[in-house]
């Protein structure tokens, strides 16, 4: 069971928190990490490259020329494969990629991506983020306050407010995300996780 800290937008330390379970005590666990996050990034394909075979390219409705006598290769389609302009032999085709790994192993892919973020010092955790406009400069502001400017920064909360939502627009380097939609592709991709109090009750209830 972790102790962590929680701290206001000063920085200053509002209070010490237990952490039910082992969601922040889970050794790190490399290719099961790996292979999550190859399944996110085959879920996420679309699936629509497609290439015409040789009974839907058009043209090539008549035998280029006699079977015999020509003095080159006999031909049946100008479209056949070798040609240009003909079909193409196994090219893709439209298909889904997706697929799913077992529940638990995600669970435990999850807690170990939180674990290695909060044993390397890259974990926040805030009271809560309240903004008092939708303005951009508002992001900066709180984000700079906390010591986190120019950094790639995740915000995880409880529920998406219009003001962080509308003012981290702008921000290539920053992402709101739900607690719902808590991922082990984006906790590996970005810098450092601001979560919420309120967030971080939520991933109790799911994981401990």
């Amino acid at each position: 069971m972790a102790i962590v800290e929680i701290i206001g937008r000063d920085g200053s330390k509002v209070e010490e928190r237990a952490v039910a379970g082992d969601i922040l005590d889970v050794p790190l666990k490399r290719h099961l990490l790996y292979e999550v996050v190859k399944m996110q990034l085959a879920c996420r394909r679309r699936g629509t490259a497609y290439t015409k075979t040789r009974g839907e390219v058009r043209g090539g409705g008549r035998k280029p020329w006699r079977q015999k006598g020509t003095g080159r290769a006999r031909q049946g389609s100008i479209r056949a494969p070798h040609w240009v302009g003909g079909g193409v032999t196994f090219g893709p085709r439209p298909r889904d990629y997706s697929y799913r790994l077992p529940r638990k192993a995600r669970m435990i892919a999850l807690k170990s991506a939180l674990s290695a973020k909060y044993r390397d010092g890259e974990m926040v955790f805030v009271d809560k983020i309240e903004l008092p406009d939708h303005k951009t400069k508002s992001a900066v502001a709180f984000l700079k306050d906390l010591g986190l400017d120019g950094k790639k920064v995740l915000l995880v909360v409880e529920e998406l407010d219009f003001n962080l939502d509308r003012a981290t627009r702008n921000l290539p380097q920053v992402k709101v995300l739900k607690v719902e939609g808590l991922n082990v592709y984006d906790l590996l991709d970005y810098e450092i996780v601001v979560c919420t109090a309120g967030a971080l009750s939520r991933i109790e209830e799911a994981l401990a």
